[in-house]
């Protein structure tokens, strides 16, 4: 990171619990070097093993990630560099509208069969991820499941998280894949009016449908990273994870080249 942009990713940064007197051992290490090696790490694709000497040993990188990660920390970080972005294009924090969709991507020998399916309209075999991202394409919320777990059925559980983290959400566009019960569900358990935006039958080609193409934006940020052109892990939260850290790059990124 340069300086500029450490500034954002530091003041956005959860403060640790021993600095607000609440008990336990302080870190001994530069938190700095720990989220740029993570962010390394990310961008990569590498493996934990191969991070380079000019970092902390990685058992200790690793450490910080996994208590990040099982803590909520890459969350609230995440979602507190997404506050500011909003902020800055002169958005309210909480957003009204989302996008929903969801993308399969093959998965690593490291992936166990619990949590790994087969995506038949993609001929994918490996996992999903389901993702809700704001006006702006925005990471709002994330879950990963098996490629064979259909949209509908994972839209349902995703709706619920998103309810629960963000509740002035009353629209969510959505694809063709959302269609049916859910559209009910939505309406009727959370009070969100989802809106399935179709492609019409006479068009032929490649055709930027309104709003959906805001979430593909996002997909495509993601799999910048290395690390993410393919699943390589074991747990489906740590998948998760990943997708906030990378996010909170390209974040962190605009806010550091945002003239103060």
């Amino acid at each position: 990171m340069s300086d500029a942009e450490w500034a954002v990713v530091r003041d956005a940064m959860p403060v640790p619990a021993w600095l607000e007197g609440k008990g336990g051992q302080p870190e001994g290490y530069c938190h700095r070097q720990m989220v740029d090696a993570v962010r390394y790490l990310v961008a990569g694709g590498i493996a934990w093993r191969a991070v380079p000497a000019d970092f902390p040993a990685w058992d200790r990188v690793y450490a910080f990630f996994r208590r990040w990660r099982d803590t909520g920390l890459v969350a609230e970080f995440h979602d507190r560099l997404r506050d500011r972005v909003r902020r800055g294009a002169g958005r309210d924090p909480e957003p009204t509208a989302g996008i929903i969709d969801s993308q399969s991507v093959k998965g690593a020998a490291s992936v166990p069969a619990a949590s790994r399916g087969f995506d038949a309209g993609k001929r994918v075999n490996g996992r999903k991820r389901h993702i809700v991202v704001d006006t702006l394409g925005l990471l709002l919320v994330v879950m990963v499941t098996a490629a064979s777990a259909t949209d509908r059925e994972s839209g349902q559980r995703l709706l619920a998280r998103l309810r629960e983290r963000h509740w002035r959400i009353t629209l969510v566009w959505a694809d063709g894949g959302y269609t049916g019960r859910l559209v009910d569900l939505a309406r009727d358990a959370w009070r969100v009016a989802l809106t399935v935006i179709k492609r019409s039958d006479d068009t032929a080609g490649f055709v930027v449908l309104p709003k959906r193409w805001l979430v593909e934006r996002t997909f495509a940020w993601l799999v910048r990273s290395r690390g993410l052109v393919r699943d390589y892990e074991t747990r489906t939260d740590t998948s998760e994870a990943m997708i906030r850290w990378s996010m909170s790059m390209v974040m962190s990124r605009r806010l550091a080249r945002r003239p103060h």
